[in-house]
This record gives C-alpha cells, sequence and structure tokens, in this order.
C-alpha cells in the first residue's frame, strides 16, 4: 500500500495538475477571467457583468426565469403575494443554482411555458448584453409573453421583463455589487417574510444593493429597443417595452428621469396613435413656455444677442431701418437692439419693425399686444419706431409685396429679416422653404439671421431620427438641469421642461405635416441657403466676445461653450452644439 501511494505521488510531481478543459494551472488565465476555476464554457459577456451562466445553458436559465416570474404571479393568494413586489435579492452569481434555489422556497410546480420563448434562440443576443445587466422580479397575475421579432434576445433580460411589466428593478453589477453578512442587516427582511409563510427562518445570505447608474444605462437601451420595435412595427413588443421604460424611470433622478419620461410619452403616442395638439393651435400657451425657457438658460438670449450684432453691424450708418421679424413671439429680443440704437454715434436711426405670427384661438390680436410694449419702451430710449404686425397660419403665406419695403428715394429702408427657430417648420410642407427665401430675396435684405437647433431630425428613418433626439436632447436636458441648481424658481425648470417635451413629442410620435420639428445641421442650411441665392456673412468678434460674456452671467453651468464654426457661432453643452446662429446676404449674383 505504501509503495503504491508513493509512486501515486511521484506521478504528480512529474506531471503538473490539470483543468478540466484540459489547460495546466500554469497556462495564464484570460483577460475576462476573475480568478474563479473550473469557468469553461461561461458566457463572456455575462461573466464580466458578474455572471456565471454556460453558454449551453442559456435556454435553461431563460425557462427558470419565466418559471420563477410566473410562479410568483400565481401566489397572490398564498399569503406570500409580497414576495413578487418585496423580494429581498441575493447575488445570483451562479444563476442557474440561485434559480432553482427561488424556485424551490417558493414550492412551486413548474410552470409549462410557450415554445416560442424556449426554441431556438433569437440571433444577435450579443448586441442586448448591456441590457442584460439587470434583474427584474415583477408582479404580474398575467403573465403576457409576445412573439419577438427584433435583433434583442429577450430572453437574456433577467425575470423576463422584456415580456412582462416589472414593479421593482434590481441591477447587479460585477464591480458595484455589495455583500452585507450583518445579519441586523439582512435578517429582518427574511424573518419578516418567514412569518407571513408560517416557515422558519432563513439563514442571512450576501444582499444587493440597487445601482442606478446601471439601470440608466439599462433604461437608454430599452428606450432604443422600443424604438426599433416601433420602427418595425412591432407593436405589441413596442408596448411591453413601453411599460419597462417607466419602471426603469421610476430609479431615476434628475435629466435622465425627465427625458425618459418625455420620450416614452412620445413612443406611446405613437404606438396608440395619438398625435399631439399643433402647437400653432395653442400658440399663447407655447409663448408662455418659451418664456419660461428663456428665463432658465441661456440658449434664447444667445439667439437674440448674435442675431442682433449682426444686425447692428449691417444697420451701420442707415438712418432708416427695417426689421421683418419671422418669429415674434412676446418681442423679447428688440429692446436690446433698441438700446444699442439710441446710442449709436451719430444718433439712432428710425425703426419700423415688421412682426409675424401665427392667430390666436381666442381672436385677441397679442401681435398688436406686443407692439405697444415695444413702442413705449422705444419712446423711452429715445428711438422713432414703428409698427405693423401681420397674421397668418405659415410663413409661406407671405408675399413681398404686403411688407410694404420702401427701397428707393430718400426714404429708402435699410432691411434686415430675422428667423430664430421658425424656418424649420416650414420643411414639413412641400415647397413652402423655397417660396419663403424667395419672398426673402424680393425685400432685397441686407443682412438675414438665421438661428436653429444643431440636430439632425428630419430624416426618413424614424430609428435614426429617435437616436439622434435622443441623445441631442438628453444634453439638452442635462444642462436644463444644471441651471436649474441655481434657480429658487422652480416652476422655470418644469415649464422649460414642458417646452422642451413638446418638441420630444413631435420629432417621435408625428409624421407628415403634423410633424413640424424638423430641425437639420448648419450644413445643410448652408447648403439650402447657398442654392436660395444668399452668401454667408462672418458674423464678427464682437458677437463673439458678447456671447462669451453672456455665459459668464450664468453662474453654475459652466459647461456651456460657445464656438466659431465657418463664420457661424454655436453655442453647445460640453462637446455637444445644440443651437447655431448663422448671417446671410444677396448672392453678388443676385444683388
Amino acid at each position: 500500500g505504501k509503495k503504491k501511494r508513493k509512486r501515486k505521488k511521484k506521478m504528480k510531481r512529474e506531471h503538473p495538475e490539470t483543468k478540466e478543459d484540459g489547460c495546466s494551472s500554469k497556462c495564464p488565465k484570460s483577460m475576462w477571467d476573475d480568478g474563479d476555476q473550473g469557468n469553461s464554457g461561461m458566457d463572456e459577456l455575462l461573466a464580466v457583468l458578474g455572471y456565471k451562466v454556460k453558454s449551453s445553458e442559456m435556454a435553461d436559465v431563460a425557462q427558470k426565469l419565466e418559471q420563477l416570474e410566473m410562479a410568483m404571479g400565481t401566489v397572490q393568494d398564498d399569503g406570500i403575494s409580497h414576495l413578487s413586489c418585496d423580494t429581498i435579492h441575493y447575488n445570483p452569481s451562479d444563476i442557474s443554482g440561485w434559480l432553482e434555489s427561488m424556485l424551490s422556497e417558493i414550492n412551486t410546480d413548474p410552470i409549462t411555458t410557450s415554445s416560442s420563448i424556449h426554441g431556438n434562440p433569437i440571433p444577435g443576443h450579443h448586441q442586448s448584453s448591456s441590457i442584460a445587466s439587470a434583474s427584474s422580479v415583477a408582479c404580474a397575475p398575467h403573465p403576457r409573453i409576445f412573439e419577438d421579432n427584433s435583433e434583442y434576445d429577450l430572453r437574456l433580460i433577467p425575470g423576463i421583463a422584456a415580456y412582462n411589466p416589472s414593479d421593482s428593478t434590481t441591477v447587479y453589477s460585477n464591480k458595484r455589487t455589495k455583500h452585507h453578512d450583518n445579519p441586523q442587516i439582512s435578517g429582518p427582511s427574511v424573518n419578516s417574510a418567514a412569518r407571513v409563510t408560517g416557515s422558519e427562518p432563513e439563514p442571512t445570505r450576501p444582499l444587493v444593493l440597487f445601482d442606478s447608474q446601471d439601470t440608466g444605462v439599462r433604461l437608454v437601451h430599452t428606450l432604443m429597443a422600443c424604438a426599433e420595435a416601433v420602427h418595425s412595427d412591432n407593436l405589441k413588443l413596442a408596448d411591453t417595452f413601453l411599460k419597462q421604460i417607466g419602471l426603469l424611470a421610476v430609479s431615476q433622478v434628475g435629466a435622465m428621469r425627465k427625458v425618459a419620461t418625455y420620450f416614452a410619452e412620445a413612443l406611446a403616442r405613437r404606438i396608440y396613435k395619438i398625435c399631439p395638439q399643433p402647437s400653432s393651435v395653442d400658440s399663447s400657451y407655447s409663448d408662455v413656455l418659451l418664456m419660461h425657457f428663456y428665463q432658465t438658460c441661456p440658449y434664447l438670449k444667445f439667439a437674440h444677442l448674435t442675431a442682433n450684432q449682426a444686425i447692428f453691424d449691417a444697420f451701420a450708418g442707415a438712418d432708416r431701418v427695417h426689421v421683418i421679424d419671422f418669429s415674434m413671439k412676446q418681442g423679447m429680443q428688440w429692446p436690446a437692439l433698441m438700446q444699442d440704437l439710441a446710442v449709436r454715434p451719430g444718433g439712432p436711426p428710425v425703426f419700423t419693425l415688421t412682426a409675424i405670427g401665427p392667430p390666436q384661438t381666442d381672436n385677441t390680436d397679442a401681435l398688436q399686444q406686443v407692439g405697444w410694449k415695444l413702442a413705449q419702451f422705444a419712446d423711452h430710449v429715445g428711438v422713432e419706431f414703428h409698427y405693423r404686425g401681420f397674421v397668418c397660419d405659415s410663413l409661406a403665406d407671405l408675399d413681398a409685396a404686403m411688407l410694404d419695403i420702401k427701397q428707393r428715394g430718400p426714404v429708402g429702408e435699410t432691411v434686415a429679416v430675422n428667423s430664430v427657430f421658425e424656418l424649420h417648420r416650414l420643411l414639413a410642407r412641400p415647397g413652402a422653404i423655397e417660396k419663403v427665401l424667395a419672398t426673402v430675396r424680393a425685400v432685397k435684405p441686407k443682412i438675414v439671421t438665421v438661428v436653429e437647433q444643431e440636430a439632425n431630425h428630419n430624416g426618413p428613418v424614424f430609428l435614426e431620427r429617435f437616436n439622434e433626439a435622443l441623445y441631442y436632447y438628453s444634453a439638452m436636458f442635462d444642462s436644463l438641469e444644471a441651471c436649474g441648481l441655481r434657480l429658487s424658481n422652480s416652476r422655470d425648470i418644469v415649464m422649460s421642461g414642458a417646452y422642451l417635451g413638446r418638441q420630444i413629442c413631435n420629432v417621435v410620435s408625428c409624421e407628415g405635416e403634423e410633424r413640424v420639428e424638423r430641425h437639420e445641421s448648419m450644413g445643410q442650411w448652408r447648403a439650402r441657403m447657398e442654392s436660395s441665392g444668399f452668401e454667408p456673412v462672418h458674423l464678427g468678434s464682437n458677437a463673439f466676445k458678447k456671447s462669451r460674456m453672456l455665459l459668464g452671467f450664468v453662474a453654475g453651468c459652466d459647461g456651456y461653450r460657445v464656438e466659431e464654426n465657418s463664420g457661424c457661432l454655436m453655442l453647445g453643452w460640453y462637446t455637444r452644439p445644440l443651437i447655431a446662429t448663422s448671417a446671410w446676404r444677396l448672392a453678388s449674383a443676385a444683388r
């Protein structure tokens, strides 16, 4: 017996220890290996997130998840219904074993599930690995299973969250998991569950804390998955994702929660075919929201300041000046220009303002009321002021003869045309933008100022448009939230969010002529203006310097950036440009 044992020891010394997969213990570990042995065949993407699931066990794990979900939804009358909504989540690094344990605790027989879920795996599951980093156990008395035709492998989402709405979501992460072995932390909840069910208390187990950052990542992926389902016309699946978005958004705070809420509303309107009311129908309410947006963040102030500087420079030496404003609103832009003209060397010119605006639902003459206020201000600063207002449903209804421009003789006027966030709305009607630019050419302006959102929300493909809007408005709300930290009036923040939310709703939920928020990039506007007979005018250094000074007064908002781009000025949030001001004049051949 002793000789045999010696021979065995000798063999072990001569032959290094071999693992199950045939690799020597001296083999270097892969970058995905955290030191655990026997991980052969594990899904690498899930392993990074802290889950031990063999690729061959994917379908089995998905089946157990569904069984657990459905089992917990069918125990409402058994005295443990609270488990489906108020469950203690343990660290399920070994998902298969954890599911077996949970199923045995509930003591529920396995439930036969649809073959549409447990058949062949859905292709493209690797693309949803980041979505699979969350686990949810839901209250679902009547589970529903929908056919999935998208590229996302929804079985990888623990708790079949993509198929059934969840009331509580827990995100597990390998790097963010915290274990508590103190019985005083995890013990009471376990004991309370035992009292309800009448069973003996369980030994305490490690507790996983909720991580809203990981849930935020999953929320973004779920928004995109919902948009993809809408794009594929899989509305049942989109409806299921939509419910999940609402549950995930609850855990978020600040900008992310607002963005998710507005995009979820827009997706819901598109799914259920409930188009929002056009902003032109309630323009007075739109003007109120715009005022709050003006007060909260610097975007409109930047737009007015840069456009006014270009107009002021163009009016140098002119005795009679005429501004045609396509975006009159409440007339917030013009008092500052009047002040600059009042102190101009050589005295102020005669200032005529033609305002264009939509009709009011209550038949009030809002343009006339704004005109009275501006006339009082002009009298106060000593500027001779003339005012006219035109009400029209669309800028395309204007005609150059209506504007009555005095271009010749001793009383000739120097004309400027101004548009702030208006021209993109014309892109919804075929030929409308071309007609308006032809009208502008006919009045022979010395300067045309255009301020537009720096985005591409006018593409023909819904999914691309959605993704672009999601990133754009995430930056917008992030900047809005930063400004809100310094404001005592929370009403301004709420109303400013509603102002942006209406744009989101229109971009996502509407099509055809009803989709009027058709923002385009500066490059697209440059091509359109040049093809219509205009050439760019570089905004001077004064506009740039004043813009920098403006941002200096926005306390606590260090993320705003002003940059010059091919003669235009752009205001952005960190590295993302959000709005752009450009100036134009008639091309040499058209003068």
